[in-house]
């Protein structure tokens, strides 16, 4: 049996690299477990270069696609109003001019007459506006000039905001159907045009992210010497026999099986109600095991015998896991159904083999525990490291989080746990396909808006760290970690995208670099709790 040592605070960014998360289709794009505990952190990309990234926009079937040449015949009396709103958000008000509005309606009529038969002339004659308009319908025509004009002027209006936009954020704000009602080819024709930018990371600190004072909290469990006793006791138990108690009550060690009731004690209009989640039918209780045991309950049923019954009141933790019950008054009511004692061979030389396989000896046996418990609280304390210097740049920076960034990110943390859910086989087809639902994905944005928005404070002060000290990582780290991961994808007979998985090692090792510049570069403080 593997050791296992439990950690000390729950990892802020997970160990395993995020996923890219479709609105619909939640897929992995690279396994964790094929990278080096040193690039344990992964810092989502996003990319600002809206030249790589064409955005889509919503009233196109497609992406905006205009060539260079397009793009340079922009008309140079087209005015773009730049204006900066809340959440990184740039709205452009672009006004563009009659002349324009005159040329792109012209167009649309060639085109339409390019395609369409009309009756009583030949293709390629030229047809008298007035008859096409008629068989076309006006209110097609506008529209096909409306599509025109923004495909000749949002690519080149988008040009203030080139190399600041973020990937897939840009939107056009005015509704199709506002600017059909206001085209006319005598007015200037004027839509708004909303985009999310890169968000500027500012520093709450007069040194920035220098001269950090971090004061990092290990919890006991994460003690080796104590962890490598507790992990021989569970092994030597683990080959002892259990026995019928059956001349005395209970003691530290023992086996109990219990029924337990439990009844709100409060002065409160649910006093006498019973607590079903405190409650226990053949509750098996090793009394050497009692890390989640109400505090007080051990201490109440010492001394309990087989067939007694005993009553006491106690009261839930304000820290007790389920909220519902905290600080609540409750009085317990425990039977005891069966009592047992362990057995135990003599702890000798003897036991070596099978302690531990390989072994001949107790202190050999204790060594490679210890050993290994020594490695466990090395990884535990420096985790909890990378947890704490995380959290302190989470509070000294200060960032106007877009929300097309808020959405991807906390996407990619819903996928993953529903990846997770799925591999330990927890969800069936109609709960994955409820658990899909946009209705579902947005609640959950919505109860973890705190969490999300601080992942990416974090990621975002790590690449501005990054960027600041000119760390780097060698091609060969870069190339080994992609070759890992790619094996790891054949492995499983999973698909993956070979660049979007480069770009995931990239920030993986770019995180891996800051923490330990940063572990380097800070006063770290270690208090045991």
């Amino acid at each position: 049996m593997e050791l296992v040592v439990g950690t000390a605070l729950h990892l802020r960014l997970s160990s395993r690299p995020s996923l890219l998360v479709d609105s619909k289709i939640f897929a992995p794009t690279m396994s964790s477990s094929n990278l080096s505990s040193s690039s344990r952190h992964f810092f989502p990309r996003f990319s600002a270069d809206s030249s790589r990234n064409p955005s889509r926009l919503a009233v196109f079937a497609g992406a905006v696609d205009v060539d260079k040449a397009e793009r340079n015949r922009f008309p140079a009396d087209v005015r773009v109003t730049e204006t900066r709103e809340p959440h990184s958000t740039v709205r452009l008000n672009v006004e563009v001019p009659p002349a324009v509005c005159q040329e792109c309606y012209r167009k649309a009529l060639d085109e339409f007459s390019k395609r369409l038969k009309v009756p009583g002339f030949r293709p390629g004659k030229k047809i008298p506006e007035n008859i096409l308009v008629n068989y076309v319908g006006r209110e097609s025509v506008q529209q096909a000039a409306i599509e025109a004009v923004l495909k000749r002027t949002l690519p080149r209006a988008m040009s203030s905001v080139e190399g600041r936009a973020l990937k897939d954020s840009v939107r056009i704000a005015t509704k199709f159907a506002e600017m059909t009602e206001t085209f006319s080819l005598q007015d200037v024709f004027r839509y708004d045009v909303v985009v999310d930018v890169a968000p500027q990371v500012a520093w709450l600190l007069e040194d920035k992210y220098k001269n950090l004072k971090i004061v990092v909290e290990i919890d006991d469990i994460i003690n080796a010497q104590s962890a490598s006793e507790k992990e021989l006791r569970r092994r030597h138990k683990g080959l002892g026999s259990l026995r019928i108690v059956t001349d005395r009550g209970l003691q530290v060690g023992d086996l109990v099986v219990l029924d337990i009731f439990a009844e709100n004690i409060d002065y409160a209009e649910s006093r006498g109600e019973k607590i079903p989640s405190a409650e226990r039918k053949g509750f098996y209780l090793d009394t050497e095991e009692i890390n989640n045991l109400l505090p007080g309950f051990l201490g109440s049923i010492i001394g309990i015998r087989q067939g007694e019954t005993r009553s006491f009141p106690l009261q839930f933790p304000e820290s007790w896991e389920q909220e519902n019950l905290r600080g609540v008054r409750a009085q317990f009511t425990v039977e005891c159904k069966e009592l047992f004692y362990r057995d135990l061979p003599e702890l000798d030389d003897s036991l070596a083999g099978k302690l531990l396989p390989g072994c001949s000896t107790l202190n050999e046996v204790r060594e490679l525990i210890l050993q290994r418990c020594k490695e466990v609280e090395k990884n535990a304390i420096e985790q909890a490291t990378d947890n704490a210097i995380l959290d302190q740049l989470c509070k000294i920076v200060k960032v106007d989080i877009p929300q097309s960034l808020f959405e991807e990110q906390g996407r990619q943390l819903y996928g993953a746990k529903l990846l997770q859910l799925q591999a330990e086989r927890k969800l069936d087809e109609n709960q994955l396909a409820s658990l899909l639902s946009e209705k579902t994905v947005k609640e959950y944005l919505e109860s973890e808006r705190e969490n999300i928005s601080k992942i990416i404070k974090q990621m975002l002060a790590v690449g501005e760290i990054f960027k600041c000290e000119n760390l780097q990582y060698s091609t060969d780290e870069l190339v080994k970690e992609v070759e890992n991961s790619v094996a790891e994808f054949k492995h499983h007979n999973q698909e993956y995208d070979e660049e979007r998985v480069k770009q995931q090692v990239q920030d993986v090792l770019e995180g891996a670099k800051v923490l330990e510049w940063l572990r380097e570069n800070a006063e770290i403080q270690y208090v045991h709790r």
